[in-house]
């Protein structure tokens, strides 16, 4: 796998990390606050947490890893963006949630652990980041216990496209491709 596209895919995420956290999306004041970063669907699906061990990939600076601790889990999360881990164990701590965090690409997540969990979670904007699917199922695959749940939840690049401000009328917004226009 190309490291440049590794290496400046990790140089951009490192710079998000405070503008994200300084963001109304992340909402890091109301998390603080006892906000749940995770949506009730993945909640819900998931169901009672407590006591298992679940790896959360591709965890951006912590939150839901954080959320699934405060639930009960024993929580570990990963990601490449060093700024992110550095900010996930910050918040973890000042929280007085324990989770555990690796910084790593997720193609080198085998060298840096050995444990397998009851739930492999990931969530929204993983997919398109990656260069070898495959291989990443692979590594979720070495990381999971048998029987153990691997979750996923995903939206699709079109849902970012809508004009959500149009009620009982589907009206793309956004353009899918770099050309323009709605296709």
């Amino acid at each position: 796998m190309n490291e440049k596209y590794f290496e400046a895919n990790a140089k951009r995420w490192n710079e998000v990390v405070d503008i994200h956290a300084k963001s109304k999306f992340y909402d890091l004041e109301g998390f603080k606050l006892g906000k749940n970063s995770l949506l009730p669907i993945e909640i819900k699906e998931l169901g009672d947490v407590k006591g298992k061990s679940l790896l959360h990939l591709q965890c951006h600076f912590g939150l839901d890893t954080i959320s699934w601790a405060h639930l009960g889990a024993k929580a570990t999360g990963v990601d490449f963006s060093e700024n992110g881990i550095k900010k996930a164990k910050e918040l973890s701590k000042e929280l007085k949630i324990p989770a555990n965090f690796i910084q790593t690409n997720i193609y080198d997540l085998p060298k840096h652990i050995s444990e397998q969990y009851d739930i492999v979670f990931t969530s929204y904007g993983v997919l398109c980041w990656l260069p070898d699917l495959e291989k990443w199922a692979e590594i979720i695959d070495l990381c999971l216990k048998p029987g153990g749940i691997f979750y996923i939840i995903e939206s699709h690049p079109l849902s970012d496209m809508i004009d959500e401000s149009i009620k009982d009328k589907l009206v793309l917004k956004y353009p899918y491709t770099l050309k323009g226009g709605n296709h």
